[in-house]
């Protein structure tokens, strides 16, 4: 059922090539999934932009750069100063690995999980997009679109529901973001049909 899904948004939108970045680097795709908690992805661009402006779309740079510097260049994305501190500890976490390749080759979702704001759709995004590793993400969408579908009844924990999908779609780090994705834009056009 959900490779027949995959393979209908597929042929209805195409290709996405997500995740969506300016400079292609690991490292923003990381401070993209931090900064999109609780806000659209329109303010994060803003945010990544001010980030790119000052220079600063580096692990070293955020984790030594003064907070209130930090919270002013990422303010459109919203809660700035709680996002602003856990891009400084992220960085810091990072940076423990020694490089941004250490860090995609070595660090484990339960690491993440214990980073102060990483939880799991976060993980899981890092996972997948930044560190190109199988690993499916859950979102708002998704839970809409599998309950809309019978798919799911509404109610399953978040690892519930990604353990389901993992289970049955193949191991394949490109299906999945490419899923991801479709499912994001699908369900974005549908609200825009509804409003």
């Amino acid at each position: 059922m959900l490779v027949k899904i995959y393979k209908q948004l597929l042929q209805r939108y195409g290709e996405q090539n997500w995740w969506p970045t300016k400079t292609k680097s690991r490292f923003e795709i990381c401070i993209g999934a931090i900064l999109t908690q609780n806000t659209s992805w329109k303010n994060v661009e803003k945010a990544i932009e001010n980030l790119i402006e000052a220079d600063v779309i580096d692990p070293k740079k955020i984790a030594s750069m003064p907070i209130r510097r930090l919270e002013r260049l990422i303010r459109p994305s919203g809660f700035f100063k709680q996002k602003a501190k856990r891009l400084n500890v992220f960085s810091r976490f990072l940076l423990s690995y020694g490089s941004v390749d250490d860090f995609a080759k070595n660090v484990s979702r339960e690491e993440l999980l214990e980073v102060n704001g990483i939880g799991k759709e976060t993980a899981d995004s890092i996972l997948l997009y930044a560190c190109n590793r199988p690993c499916f993400v859950v979102d708002a969408y998704t839970r809409r679109l599998f309950s809309d579908l019978g798919i799911i009844k509404g109610k399953e924990k978040y690892d519930e529901i990604k353990e389901m999908c993992e289970n049955k779609l193949p191991n394949d780090v490109n299906l999945y973001k490419e899923f991801h994705a479709l499912i994001v834009e699908h369900m974005k056009r549908m609200k825009k049909k509804m409003i």
